[in-house]
């Protein structure tokens, strides 16, 4: 599924780490004050940094979150009355296990005390933080969101394109092996083949984030 976003100050990731889910609606309101936590999509979060974090001096985090990790509904809703862009907007308590990522925002100074893969309070690993523009913290080559994002998109078209060539293979299959119907039921077979393996693709690519 296609991720969403939410800017987080460091310290109430690092405290939602600690606890196992993060409960902050947005900037100094809570989920149990506003009902829902504030998120975004991949072409919203810088609009939404500029508008509400811009004077922010302490370090925050982008976190990118799996929607299909999620327990609890996400809606797409306008953020006020009157607005016409809507955005999405997550109806409960978000477990650290959905955050596949906490990327340092461009400028924070506090990337490097940032948690790296420690093991929260319920056994699971957190995503390791890695730094977007300002170059990670062990050295490796620093990479742009747009390309991070981009790169995401170009694997996914990878795996619809595999789904269609394993379905146009069973068809073929099907066709070689009748010609009543054969092609119709090996193309179904060989679709279903093709989803199998590029879910299994899916999930041993995002296993180690």
């Amino acid at each position: 599924m296609t991720p969403i976003f939410h800017i987080a100050l460091l310290r109430d990731w690092e405290t939602a780490q600690r606890a196992g889910s993060y409960t902050v609606s947005t900037r100094d309101r809570s989920l149990a004050e506003v009902g829902f936590i504030h998120a975004s999509r991949a072409d919203q979060w810088t609009g939404v940094r500029d508008r509400f974090y811009a004077d922010v001096t302490e370090p925050m985090v982008l976190l990118q979150i799996d929607p299909a990790r999620l327990d609890v509904p996400i809606v797409e809703e306008v953020p006020a009355p009157g607005a016409e862009e809507t955005f999405p907007h997550i109806y409960g308590p978000l477990p650290v296990t959905a955050v596949v990522k906490a990327i340092p925002l461009p400028g924070d100074t506090g990337a490097a005390a940032a948690p790296t893969g420690t093991a929260g309070p319920t056994g699971a690993t957190s995503p390791t933080v890695r730094s977007v523009g300002t170059g990670a913290a062990d050295g490796e080559p620093a990479e742009s969101f747009s390309r991070l994002y981009f790169r995401e998109m170009f694997f996914n078209v990878i795996l619809l394109c595999v789904v269609i060539a394993v379905g146009l293979l069973g068809a073929a299959v099907g066709h070689a092996v009748s010609d009543d119907g054969g092609t119709g039921i090996g193309g179904l077979a060989g679709a279903a083949l093709g989803i199998v393996v590029a879910v299994v693709l899916f999930r041993r690519r995002h296993a180690d984030r």
